[in-house]
């Protein structure tokens, strides 16, 4: 347990995929979506490939007993890239990373759904505590949408909200995956089925890039690989539960870079909207963390 390095790789992590988004987001005015999840993904592979190979696991990282398992996962995730990708185009960085906070809560409730995992009323009131937050940030684009006015935003807010549906519904396969699979082989073959679905949307308009874009578009994939390595290494050197809210320190990047270089101002209801998502997010991790000790004190009152 090093909680400090575990903290440091997190936020690093965090910032890294921050990075990214905003690579993405200066080329999605020009580049299409499916486009930019085939660099984000392919790009990352050489990178996930040299760590494996540095850690001795690369054999390791090939190897699975559920390739139809990475294929489910890798189909949710990708479409969940391409809309959130999408989104970028729309929106302000900020109130897209604010919207993206849905796919947590909504794990939660997937997990119930789909793995019969047992939700109590703590964390139904904190979901729906988050998923007014969401409603809040989505608000002024509502209206407009239905006054007739700022469609194009509102479209932004709908993908982008889309895209934390198929994360959330990602994530329920990676916790069926990581049952049987190890961690450097999600990650990998994530890599690889998001590369070859995003080929797909090949014949919808791919453009050829100029060079700043290609540069960020290569750039985006070596950052994504990257942010992968540092967010699983992150939580090898502590509990979840600890590491887990530093994912909101992606709001403080997110407006500093949405300020600074796309010159974005947030507006009120983000900012209200994403604190209540913060809030309710914390709320689960302390929660389930007070409830791991709990059941880590009655094992060990009931061991002989």
């Amino acid at each position: 347990m090093r909680p400090l390095r575990s903290i440091t790789l997190k936020i690093c992590s965090v910032l890294v995929f921050i990075v990214m988004s905003a690579m993405i987001k200066a080329t999605a005015q020009h580049v299409p979506a499916g486009q930019a999840v085939f660099f984000r993904s392919f790009f990352a592979i050489p990178v996930i490939v040299a760590w494996l190979a540095l850690r001795g696991e690369l054999a390791l990282g090939f190897r699975t007993a559920n390739p139809l398992g990475h294929v489910w996962r890798g189909f949710a995730g990708t479409i969940a890239m391409g809309l959130g990708f999408a989104g970028l185009a729309y929106l302000p960085l900020p109130e897209v990373t604010a919207i993206g906070y849905a796919a947590p809560l909504l794990t939660v409730v997937f997990a119930a759904m789909f793995l019969n995992e047992e939700v109590r009323a703590f964390r139904i009131s904190c979901v729906i505590l988050g998923l007014t937050g969401v409603l809040v940030v989505l608000s002024p684009r509502l209206t407009v949408l239905r006054d007739g006015m700022g469609q194009t935003e509102a479209l932004g807010a709908m993908l982008v909200l889309g895209g934390a549906v198929f994360a959330a519904l990602a994530q329920v396969f990676v916790r069926k995956l990581v049952a049987t699979e190890r961690t450097a082989t999600v990650v990998f073959w994530f890599s690889a089925t998001a590369s070859a679905l995003s080929l797909v949307t090949l014949p919808f308009g791919w453009v050829m890039p100029d060079m700043t874009e290609l540069a960020l578009l290569v750039g985006c994939g070596i950052l994504g690989g990257i942010g992968q390595i540092l967010l699983t290494s992150s939580y090898r050197e502590a509990d979840a539960s600890l590491v887990a809210p530093f994912d909101y320190a992606s709001m403080i990047f997110s407006i500093a870079i949405g300020y600074f270089i796309f010159a974005e101002v947030p507006t009120t209801p983000t900012v209200a909207g994403a604190a209540l998502v913060v809030t309710a997010g914390i709320l689960i991790i302390l929660r389930e963390r007070k409830l791991g000790k709990d059941r880590a004190a009655q094992r060990k009152a009931l061991t002989p």
